[in-house]
């Protein structure tokens, strides 16, 4: 039986090139965007390469959005194999630099609304199906400016680097992660935090060393482990990160 996944924020980037990546696998995947013309857009690309994709319309920080996405997603395939919480937003002014002392309350509250919040109501919304797939897998794309680990090390490249909205959205998604992880161990479902790297997008900038293809990697390889593999990890191109 085809598997089913659901990329978020699939339309471009990372999650444009993770959705390209599983459907060369003969995953059937849907492309989640809030952009419908964005979303389109993905669609006919990447159907003009042969792959099963299909456009859904997902606003992460929309209620509604989640349970529409929910209901037809129950409907029309009744499982769902492979969740990438993928959609994320950067809205510090800056990365390099620390900004705890001044940044706006909107700035934290809009960027905790996709990068954590949309993506725990998405999730506890969509298990119930994913509860239901032989192997489930979820896959929370993080970043390495998510780790404790990292901001305490004087000697790691990103110590200089402290935009706190972003940070501390990626910070709680790890929570999420590893409690989440340990309330399904006992069953088949797999879940697991990816850093893509310092990747050419909107976020990252054309200065970044890694293309979008290979900074969705680390999340298709986690998406596509099997029943040995692991569960409640963070790591960036299979190798561990500190939480």
């Amino acid at each position: 039986m085809t598997k089913i996944a659901l990329v978020t924020g699939g339309n471009k980037g990372i999650g444009f090139e993770t959705v390209r990546q599983l459907a060369k696998q003969n995953i059937k995947v849907l492309i989640g965007a809030r952009n419908e013309t964005e979303g389109k857009n993905a669609e006919e690309v990447l159907r003009g390469e042969s792959l099963d994709v299909e456009f859904i319309k997902l606003d992460i920080s929309n209620s509604q959005d989640i349970e529409n996405a929910k209901t037809y997603i129950e409907r029309e395939y009744g499982k769902l194999d492979i969740l990438i919480n993928n959609a994320a937003v950067f809205l510090d002014s800056a990365w390099f630099g620390n900004n705890v002392e001044s940044v706006p309350m909107k700035t934290l509250r809009d960027t905790f609304d996709i990068n954590y919040f949309g993506t725990v109501e998405l999730t506890q919304a969509l298990l119930p199906l994913i509860k239901k797939s032989d192997a489930g897998r979820i896959v929370n794309i993080s970043s390495v400016s998510g780790s404790f680990g990292a901001h305490l090390d004087e000697n790691h490249w990103l110590y200089q680097l402290k935009p706190y909205a972003y940070s501390a959205s990626k910070t709680a998604l790890n929570q999420f992660t590893v409690f989440l992880a340990n309330a399904l161990k006992e069953t088949n479902i797999k879940v697991n935090a990816a850093s893509p790297g310092w990747v050419q997008t909107s976020i990252g900038s054309d200065e970044a060393p890694l293309t979008p293809a290979q900074g969705a990697e680390t999340g298709v390889a986690l998406a596509l482990i099997d029943e040995k593999g692991t569960t409640g990890t963070f790591s960036q191109a299979g190798e561990s990160l500190p939480w």
